[in-house]
C-alpha cells in the first residue's frame, strides 16, 4: 500500500479565532449576568429582612400610634379647646387621631406596606425623617446620611486603610521569620484584639484627656471652631488621634496574626520550596510565588475594608462623640427613626453588592481558576 503523504498541520483560520473570542465574550457576559441577578436577589432579601427588623415585625406601628395619640391629646389640652364640652373635645380628638394615623399609613396592615417600603428603598427613594434633622434643618433621609458620611470616611477610612497595609507588610515580614522572638510576640499579642476598640478608647480618654489633658475628650472640632482652613484641618487631626489609636489597638494585632498565618500557609507550598531550591532571592519568591497567587484574596480584603469604612463603628463613634454615621445610627435606633435605619442599611447593602460584583468580574479576568459558563461558578 502506498504511503499517504503527511498532512500539513492545520492553521487556525481568522473565522475560527473570531468564533473563539465570541464564545469567550458570551460566557463572560453570561457569568456577569448570573452574578448580577444573584446579588440583586440577595440585596432584595436582605433589605426586606432589615425592614421587618427595623419595624419589629410591625410592632413599631403600635408605638407610633401611641405617640400620635399622645401628641393629639396634648394639642387638645391647650386653651383653644377649653370652652368645649368633654364629648365635643373627645369627638374632635378621635377625628384628628384618625386623620393623622391615615396620613402616616398606619391604618393599613404592615405586611402590605412593607412591600411599598421595599420598592422605595431599592429605588433609593429614602423619604423623610420623622424626628431627626440634618444640621441644615433638612428632613430628607439622603441629606441626613450624606451630611455624616464625610466624617465617618475621614476617621474609619484612614484607620482601616492604615491597619490593612501595615498589617499586610508586618505579616509578610513575620512569615519570613517564623519562630523568632518577634514572631512569637506577634502571636502572643493577638488576644489583645478580643477587646473592642471602644474599650481601649475609654482608657485612652482617661489617660490623655482626663489625666494628662493633652488631647480632647472627643468631638470633631475645638469650640469655637477655627476660622482658617489650616486651623480647621489641625483641629480635626487632633480630635482624630484618640479614636484612630483606639481602632489600631483593637484591630491591628489580630489582623497581623491572621495575615501572617495566611502567608505561612502559602509559603509552605511545593512551588515555593522549589523556588527556594533554585536559589531565587527572597524578595523574588515573595513577589512571584506568594503575593501573586494570593492577590485575589488581598484585593477582596482591601475592597471590603473600604466598604466597611463607610459603615463606621456605632459604639466607637458614640464614645468619642464623633459625628459620623455610626453615632447617627445609634441615635436613630434610640428614637425608632426607621427611615434613617433603613436608608443606612440600603446604601451599605448596595455598596457591598457592588463591591462583590466588581470583585467577581475582576476574578474572572485575573484568576484562571474561575470557570465561566456552564462548567461551574466559582
Amino acid at each position: 500500500m502506498a504511503e499517504q503523504p503527511a498532512r500539513a498541520p492545520e492553521v487556525p483560520s481568522e473565522k475560527s479565532g473570531k468564533r473563539g473570542v465570541s464564545r469567550t465574550l458570551m460566557k463572560f457576559a453570561r457569568y456577569t449576568a448570573i452574578r448580577g441577578i444573584a446579588l440583586l436577589v440577595t440585596v432584595t432579601i436582605g433589605v426586606y429582612i432589615s425592614i421587618w427588623i427595623a419595624n419589629m415585625g410591625g410592632h413599631v406601628d403600635t408605638i407610633r400610634i401611641a405617640q400620635v395619640k399622645e401628641s393629639v391629646g396634648l394639642k387638645f389640652r391647650g386653651p383653644t379647646y377649653r370652652d368645649m364640652t368633654p364629648s365635643e373635645r373627645q369627638t374632635l380628638m378621635r377625628a384628628e387621631e384618625e386623620r393623622e394615623i391615615s396620613r402616616l399609613g398606619l391604618d393599613k396592615p404592615f405586611l402590605g406596606r412593607s412591600f411599598g417600603y421595599l420598592a422605595s428603598a431599592l429605588s433609593l427613594s429614602l423619604g423623610r425623617t420623622e424626628r431627626m434633622t440634618s444640621d441644615t434643618g433638612s428632613r430628607q433621609v439622603r441629606a441626613v446620611l450624606l451630611e455624616r458620611l464625610p466624617t465617618t470616611l475621614v476617621l474609619f477610612g484612614t484607620a482601616n486603610v492604615l491597619v490593612f497595609f501595615v498589617s499586610l507588610f508586618v505579616a509578610l515580614f513575620l512569615s519570613r521569620r517564623y519562630g523568632t522572638f518577634l514572631d512569637r510576640a506577634a502571636v502572643a499579642l493577638a488576644p489583645t484584639s478580643s477587646a473592642p476598640p471602644w474599650f481601649y478608647g475609654i482608657f485612652l480618654i482617661l489617660i490623655f484627656a482626663a489625666i494628662a489633658g493633652i488631647l480632647p475628650y472627643g468631638g470633631l472640632l475645638d469650640a469655637p471652631p477655627p476660622t482658617t482652613t489650616l486651623g480647621y484641618v489641625l483641629s480635626v487631626l487632633k480630635h482624630m488621634v484618640l479614636p484612630l489609636l483606639a481602632w489600631i489597638l483593637g484591630t491591628m494585632a489580630i489582623a497581623v496574626y491572621g495575615r501572617r498565618t495566611f502567608f505561612l500557609i502559602h509559603s509552605s507550598e511545593d512551588y515555593v520550596e522549589l523556588a527556594k531550591a533554585k536559589g531565587l532571592r527572597s524578595n523574588t519568591i515573595e513577589r512571584r510565588y506568594i503575593l501573586r497567587p494570593t492577590l485575589p484574596t488581598i484585593i477582596t480584603q482591601f475592597a471590603l475594608t473600604l466598604v466597611f469604612a463607610w459603615q463606621g463603628a456605632i459604639i466607637t463613634e458614640t464614645v468619642f462623640q464623633w459625628p459620623g454615621l455610626g453615632r447617627l445610627l445609634w441615635q436613630a435606633i434610640g428614637l425608632f427613626e426607621v427611615p434613617v435605619i433603613i436608608g443606612s442599611v440600603v446604601i451599605f447593602a448596595y455598596l457591598l453588592a457592588l463591591s462583590v460584583f466588581l470583585l467577581d468580574i475582576l476574578y474572572a479576568m485575573i484568576d484562571p481558576r474561575v470557570k465561566l459558563g456552564a462548567e461551574g461558578q466559582t
